[in-house]
């Protein structure tokens, strides 16, 4: 039986033979090309672990059904790799950013980056893309003969760059560790990155704008009705509700969603099919070289989301109940990083050893990192062994 399904390489793709190689030179798999190689890399890393128990939206202890960075990192891959096949691009590469893309944030989601960030505001700041970075080519430790996953140029620079150019950054306190890095491996900052790592920006985007809209609808924050009238849901429901009258509000909400992943889908590859025929790239070089990102929305598309993501701000992200998780969360870091400066002693041993011997902005970096590395779980009981004094090791 023959596919309908017909596969194609885009002469804009990434061609994993042709991959510009890694830092620590390495013999090649004998069953993976590189970029696959990278995706196994990642999914064994413990940073990728970690994320079964960091929060989306919901703190990962609220319910076994809303997503967790997992879970959304899955689905981000997902359709990073059906988005690429589709449009002729190499689907190892697009899959293995998507699923590194989350791996630097901290427990607790923006709250917690957040509260980072104010933490870390004498010594740079924090940012959750240079920690996915590091922790893909400095914190994690597997490998005798070198720090990091030593992945190849291709996925490290849609890593840092799938979102566009960086240079603006490079002066940025909290970028200096891509600043070092990028002296011995330029990934070439000033430009685009691959059109698979911009399919995988944009797969986040699709992602997280549909996974919000079914987690607050099972969390209750509002209701279907509420949605009618919003951008592109609002009409994709009603269809639904016209065809199908006689489904239930779980399957309803669940075909709806369905049906928006599939509109946003097709609108990025419409339109990046339309700027490729009007720019004429040719080469992964040419996309690199675009003065705008090949991958795209539709800017009809574009002012859909925008409504529909203030409709997720009014409704979800600033709901009471989550505001109180959020105020939670970031009591929760901001205790336990001014605790673990103060008194790095109470840290465990290996990481207690990594802060000696450092100036404030060192130890600053290691207390940093070792939070960031908690799970929504991990910080919580931390804390509490901390802080309660009912609690005695």
């Amino acid at each position: 039986m023959t596919s309908s399904y017909t596969v194609f390489r885009s002469p804009y793709s990434e061609v994993p033979k042709a991959s510009r190689g890694r830092l620590f030179p390495e013999a090649e798999s004998r069953t993976r090309n590189p970029f696959a190689r990278d995706r196994d890399r990642i999914i064994h890393s413990t940073a990728f672990r970690r994320l079964k128990e960091k929060t989306q939206v919901f703190v990962a202890h609220e319910g076994d059904h809303y997503r967790t960075r997992r879970t959304h990192s899955l689905e981000v891959a997902q359709i990073a790799r059906s988005l690429a096949g589709a449009l002729g691009l190499d689907a190892d590469l697009a899959e293995t950013i998507a699923l590194a893309h989350d791996l630097g944030h901290p427990p607790f989601g923006h709250a917690g980056e957040d509260a980072l960030d104010d933490s870390m505001k004498p010594w740079g700041g924090f940012d959750h893309n240079v920690q996915t970075f590091r922790v893909v080519t400095e914190l994690e430790h597997r490998y005798p003969d070198f720090h990091g996953i030593n992945l190849t140029w291709e996925t490290l620079e849609g890593v840092i760059k799938h979102n566009g150019p960086v240079t603006d950054k490079m002066t940025r306190p909290s970028w200096a560790a891509v600043a070092r890095f990028n002296e011995k491996m330029d990934l070439e900052l000033g430009g685009w990155a691959s059109a698979e790592a911009q399919v995988a920006a944009l797969a986040d985007d699709i992602a997280y704008n549909n996974h919000d809209v079914d987690d607050g609808l099972q969390a209750e924050l509002f209701r279907l009705e509420d949605l009618l009238e919003v951008p592109l849901i609002g009409p994709i429901l009603q269809g639904v509700r016209s065809e199908r009258p006689d489904l239930d509000d779980r399957i309803t909400r669940l075909e709806a969603v369905r049906r928006m992943i599939g509109a946003m889908v097709d609108d990025v590859m419409g339109e990046t099919l339309k700027r490729a025929a009007i720019t004429g790239v040719a080469s992964p070089s040419d996309v690199r070289g675009l003065d705008q990102a090949l991958v795209a929305f539709s800017p009809d598309m574009l002012e859909d989301l925008s409504r529909l993501r203030e409709f997720l701000f009014e409704r979800m992200y600033r709901h009471w109940k989550v505001n109180r998780t959020r105020s939670q969360a970031r009591r929760i870091l901001a205790e336990m990083f001014q605790l673990f400066m103060a008194e790095p002693e109470v840290l465990p041993t290996d990481w207690f050893a990594r802060s000696q011997n450092c100036d404030d902005f060192g130890r600053a970096r290691v207390v940093c990192d070792y939070i960031a590395g908690m799970t929504d779980r991990f910080a919580i009981e931390e804390h509490r062994k901390l802080f309660h004094l009912d609690v005695w090791n």
